[in-house]
């Protein structure tokens, strides 16, 4: 089990930048594999990037090039750096752990509570 509480959220304008974090409240690093969702109304869940079983990560091609994914495995801690926003990113983000197998993450059961990012134009 594992215990995930986001931060970082708020209101910035197009063009700008937010970072949120992920506390969890066990190491993650060798056990659970993590990511980045979002959910904007009236839109269905995406997933904008992960840390995979590899340690590799991956992307949206929405986000891709703007939002970078790291882990501090000392502080139990996963970032998300969101640089460049758009109107389009405005959403309520979530991070999620999933157990990592050899070759795999297994379906991501744990999940911190939403924060809310905007993106005025």
């Amino acid at each position: 089990q594992v215990q995930l509480v986001v931060s970082g959220g708020g209101s910035v304008q197009a063009g700008g930048s937010l970072r949120l974090s992920c506390v969890a409240s066990r190491d993650t690093a060798s056990a659970y594999c993590l990511s980045w969702s979002r959910r904007a109304p009236g839109k269905e869940h995406e997933r904008v990037a992960s840390i995979e079983s590899d340690d590799s990560t991956s992307y949206s091609d929405s986000v891709k090039g703007r939002f970078t994914i790291s882990v501090d495995n000392v502080k139990n801690t996963l970032y998300l750096q969101m640089a460049s926003l758009k109107p389009e990113d405005t959403a309520t983000y979530y991070c999620a752990a999933a157990r990592r197998g050899r070759t795999r993450c297994y379906d991501y059961n744990y999940w911190g509570q939403g924060t809310q990012v905007t993106v005025s134009s």
